[in-house]
């Protein structure tokens, strides 16, 4: 049993708390043997949220968790010595130690973040950097993981940081099965300026929506800026004015976008070779599609192929090896 212990301080926000669900319907899912969780406070007893509710927390002890969870508040509010020591006597006993949103500020402030890279939230990034200078802030990511340190952006992030915990633990099928139950995306690609391609472009006229529906359907073409915007029925200089007025992304990026979703989802559920992968979802070469990968992902393609396949179940079948017809014709 995996003890997980969630650190609250008074006006924690209780979003940062989402996270808990995540491993409560992974434990469910895995029969009730896997995760046994804890809410920790450096006084114990109830502890006062940000909005005005309070949760029942335990003292913190010498007891061993092989998961802590920092917190986050609505504003960045100083750390308390005891709060310092707890998490900087963590990191020797526990496997994983993570901050969701403003908690970063805590690990940081007990020095766990110096000379790695960790996130928050975006409006909190600066801040962070200047406080912190031998923190390297990416401020464009959902989470970071950099050995046993986890960081998210906002509180919602924290549930992305969740489920590649729960898939580490557990594997991507189980934490696939979580994400569905809780009405979420197993994985946000990119950072918190791109949650999901399509989603986050949210484009409010129709011709815009007609382009990256046909750029969605044809990855594997060039898909130059005069050719959507002839799916646009807009001359390009209007197409390229109107698409960043809408989405708040150039073109180029925007099919980048849609480009590494549909290639990880390849790569995840099926055993086409990179190359032919790359080719299909219009990257052309494995380089240049593992550097798009490094940008969205953080990781490149064999990693997150690696990754899916060591979660499958015993016994489970990988997907079966493409025929070359078929390979030549599947949609991207």
């Amino acid at each position: 049993m995996r003890r997980i212990g969630f650190i609250v301080f008074p006006g924690f926000q209780v979003m940062s708390l989402a996270a808990a669900s995540v491993f409560e319907f992974a434990h469910i899912a895995a029969g009730g043997t896997v995760y046994d969780m804890r809410l920790l406070s450096e006084t114990g007893g109830p502890i006062r949220s940000s909005i005005g509710m309070s949760v029942e927390t335990e003292p913190f002890d010498d007891t061993a968790y092989d998961t802590l969870v920092v917190g986050g508040g609505a504003e960045v509010e100083p750390t308390t010595p005891g709060l310092v020591r707890f998490v900087q006597q963590a990191v020797g006993r526990s496997r994983r130690v993570a901050a969701t949103c403003t908690g970063a500020f805590i690990l940081a402030d007990a020095g766990l973040l110096d000379g790695r890279r960790a996130t928050t939230h975006w409006a909190h990034a600066r801040d962070l950097r200047a406080r912190f200078p031998k923190v390297k802030v990416d401020e464009d990511r959902i989470f970071i993981r950099d050995g046993a340190i986890w960081t998210s952006a906002g509180m919602t992030a924290g549930v992305d940081l969740a489920l590649a915990m729960v898939e580490q633990d557990l594997g991507a099928e189980l934490a696939r099965s979580v994400a569905k139950k809780l009405v979420v995306y197993h994985r946000r690609a990119g950072g918190q300026s791109q949650f999901s391609a399509l989603l986050e472009l949210a484009p409010k006229s129709d011709r815009i929506q007609d382009a990256l529906a046909y750029a969605r359907s044809n990855l594997h073409e060039l898909l130059s800026v005069a050719q959507l915007a002839d799916a646009a029925r807009l001359s390009p200089r209007q197409f390229s004015r109107a698409f960043r007025a809408e989405t708040g992304q150039s073109p180029a990026r925007a099919v980048e976008n849609l480009r590494v979703e549909a290639a990880r989802l390849m790569m995840e559920q099926s055993r086409h070779p990179i190359d032919a992968v790359a080719q299909q979802t219009g990257f052309g070469d494995r380089e240049r599609m593992r550097r798009a990968f490094l940008r969205a992902f953080g990781e490149p393609p064999q990693t997150i192929r690696r990754n899916a396949y060591a979660g499958r179940s015993p016994g489970a079948s990988e997907p079966p090896a493409a025929e070359p017809a078929l390979l030549a014709s599947a949609p991207a």
